[in-house]
């Protein structure tokens, strides 16, 4: 509910600020004192649109900051954490308008967009009026009533769920069956190229393994020829290296004494002795190996030329042809022909529709229960409101056979004011005074199921009084038993009955006009009333008189 109201600098409102409570609050002042400024704040403040001409004379700009208790209300949670909005028991909301024109809206301190503003305003406050921002008359709101007051929110929700699901498989479905030549030409190029790559069947190593032995291969007759040629070198009988080692060694040998720098000579061509024996040995091993078969090459030479053509035709290195084959096969595992994916959906669809019809055919029967009930129940307090001669009818409208989000048919809510006279839409209603009352009635009949906590009245008692008065302020306390409501009222009878009681005045200075709006107390309570009764407020039968209705009241 709304706890706190500040505004600042709008219209004919310098500063004011008000705490409200729960129960019915009454707003009560002279004619043309600003009694509707508190509702264009709460409507400006809720998302109404902004219009620069309410910035006070004088200001650069008008502030207007609401807070509300939101403890009670998971729902409202619920929105501002999947608007990363915050989660508190108090939710303020804001709206800054300047002197150009320009609006700013902030949710809890952070800046948010009007239309994100407007969404929280519509389930926090609901202003009955002539003003735009009167939800009743929205088939959605009527929609939302009704199925509350027949206590199918839950199953409301089933038929959303089962339409979502319905929705997203049609989508899914109508986009498969446009795609479905390019998947089949995608399918159809996977299965060749999957194909091919399998016939190639490239090993893991196969590569570097084959691009090894064809070098050993391309370069086998110079690699025998220059073994044969070393051989040649070191076993040279009279000139080999091995020979000149060999008679180095019986020089030194012979020597009778020798230094130790020819000691460590000897030592030396010793070692390089035994080291070129193993060295001739190796070179003859290579020279008469049989390991590699030189008819080989053309062969390893056809094989990495079909790899290389293959890497060619995908644009990949033939090192990541291995890397594609996995990728494509992959692919071409998910990947189903078009036609079998839509026979998949289309089976799908059929199951989902089935399941919506159910659940919004069950939706139907209860809606059509309700009716009678609402119906029923709206005309007996319209009759206690002076308007026995309306019929207030409740329309289900069926829709096409095409599932909506909310079931087979829209909510229309109808009256007739005038006897023999067709019901038409609320908003056909020309008088803001029977629009008001209607609105009470539908209201206090819903009040045990409504989600909005704030209801705001605007003349609902234009038109009526005595006996009748008093029953729309009753109705009017027994709406504001079960919430929170503000009226705007002329009608001593409706202010009577207020839990508080909140008057304008209007104060003219010499360059200056400026409204306020104080919380009255016991004895300026009967005052007003006095004035409200159009009696002398100075009068002690007048004063008496007031005493009297509130004690009554």
């Amino acid at each position: 509910m709304l706890t706190h109201l500040q505004i600042s600098n709008f219209t004919l409102v310098e500063q004011l600020e008000l705490e409200l409570k729960r129960g019915l609050s009454a707003l009560t002042g002279e004619t043309g004192a600003g009694k509707s400024i508190l509702l264009d704040a709460l409507g400006l403040v809720a998302g109404d649109r902004a219009d620069a001409d309410k910035v006070r004379h004088g200001a650069e700009r008008a502030d207007i900051q609401a807070s509300f208790n939101v403890s009670k209300l998971p729902f409202i949670g619920k929105w501002l954490s999947e608007q990363e909005l915050g989660n508190e028991d108090e939710c303020l909301l804001r709206r800054v308008v300047t002197r150009e024109g320009r609006s700013r809206a902030f949710i809890n301190g952070q800046s948010v967009t009007l239309q994100q503003l407007k969404l929280l305003g519509d389930m926090l406050v609901d202003i009955h009026s002539q003003h735009e921002h009167q939800s009743l008359l929205k088939n959605t709101t009527q929609q939302r009533l009704l199925d509350a007051f027949g206590q199918q929110r839950s199953l409301v929700k089933e038929v959303k769920r089962a339409y979502f699901h319905w929705h997203s498989c049609k989508e899914q479905l109508e986009h498969l069956q446009s795609q479905s030549d390019e998947i089949d030409a995608r399918f159809q190029l996977l299965s060749y190229q999957v194909e091919e790559l399998d016939q190639l069947a490239l090993g893991e190593n196969e590569l570097n393994e084959l691009e090894q032995e064809q070098r050993q291969l391309a370069n086998l007759e110079s690699i025998q020829q220059s073994c044969q040629y070393l051989n040649e070198l070191c076993n040279d009988d009279e000139n080999g290296l091995l020979a000149k080692l060999h008679s180095a060694l019986r020089v030194l040998t012979e020597l009778p004494k020798k230094s130790e720098h020819l000691l460590n000579s000897q030592s030396l061509l010793e070692q390089a002795l035994i080291n070129s024996q193993e060295a001739q040995a190796d070179i003859e091993r290579e020279q008469f190996s049989n390991e590699l078969d030189p008819a080989r090459l053309p062969e390893i030479e056809q094989r990495l030329s079909s790899i290389y053509d293959v890497a060619r035709k995908h644009k990949v290195l033939p090192e990541e042809l291995s890397a594609l084959h996995q990728q494509l096969s992959a692919e071409l595992l998910k990947l189903q022909s078009g036609d079998e994916q839509i026979e998949a959906l289309e089976k799908a669809l059929r199951e989902h529709l089935e399941n919506y019809q159910k659940l919004a055919d069950k939706l139907s029967r209860k809606r059509q229960s309700a009716v009678t009930k609402l119906n029923r129940a709206v005309n007996g307090k319209l009759a206690q409101l002076a308007m026995g001669h309306a019929d207030f009818v409740v329309e289900l409208v069926e829709l096409d056979e095409k599932p909506h989000c909310n079931g087979n048919e829209q909510v229309h809510f109808l009256i007739s004011t005038t006897p023999g006279q067709a019901p038409k839409a609320l908003s056909k209603i020309a008088s803001g005074g029977e629009l008001s009352r209607i609105s009470l009635a539908i209201q206090v009949v819903t009040a045990q199921t409504s989600t909005i906590p704030t209801l705001v009245f605007d003349e609902v008692d234009v038109g009526i009084g005595g006996t009748t008065g008093d029953i729309v302020g009753n109705l009017l306390r027994e709406l504001g038993e079960q919430g929170q409501v503000l009226c705007v009222t002329h009608l001593a009878q409706v202010a009577s009955k207020a839990h508080q009681h909140l008057r304008v005045e209007k104060t003219i200075a010499k360059d200056s006009v400026n409204s306020s709006l104080n919380q009255l107390n016991n004895d300026e309570k009967v005052v007003e009333i006095a004035r409200m009764m159009g009696g002398d407020v100075a009068s002690e039968q007048s004063l008496a008189h007031a005493m009297a209705m509130l004690k009554s009241a």
